[in-house]
């Protein structure tokens, strides 16, 4: 049973890098090996397009499926209706992005989705 768990998290640790590398490379357009805003911000509205399932112009909680922290959500709906429009989803991103964007160069690499940041989203746009 050890045996087993250790190799599941060995081989999580090892796709880590590829299935970054492999998402980077679905989300960039413009293929230089990095992720602007606009091409963080393309892929959010398509990821809301897929999670927004009722049509009604906005994401519930649920809807996110856990892609927001309590406190992202909190931030991500200043009108505290408990949903969020394209609007704010977007912004939302772009907070992300700019929290992910660790060397302030305008884009994200791989190595700063490698982060917890990174990661955070990340989940916007899958």
């Amino acid at each position: 049973m050890r045996i087993a768990a250790f190799a599941a998290a060995f081989a999580a640790l090892i796709a880590g890098p590829a299935l970054s590398q492999s998402r980077l490379r679905a989300f960039d357009v413009d293929k230089n090996g990095r992720i602007d805003l606009a091409e963080a911000k393309r892929a959010a509205n398509a990821t809301f397009d897929r999670l927004e399932r009722d049509k009604d112009g906005t994401l519930s909680r649920k809807e996110l499926r856990g892609r927001l922290s309590r406190q992202h959500w909190m931030t991500a709906n200043p009108d505290k209706d408990g949903t969020l429009t394209r609007e704010e989803y977007l912004a939302a991103t772009e907070r992300a992005f700019k929290r992910a964007d660790i060397d302030g160069d305008g884009a994200i690499e791989t190595k700063e989705f490698r982060t917890p940041k990174g990661r955070a989203l990340m989940r916007l746009m899958k």
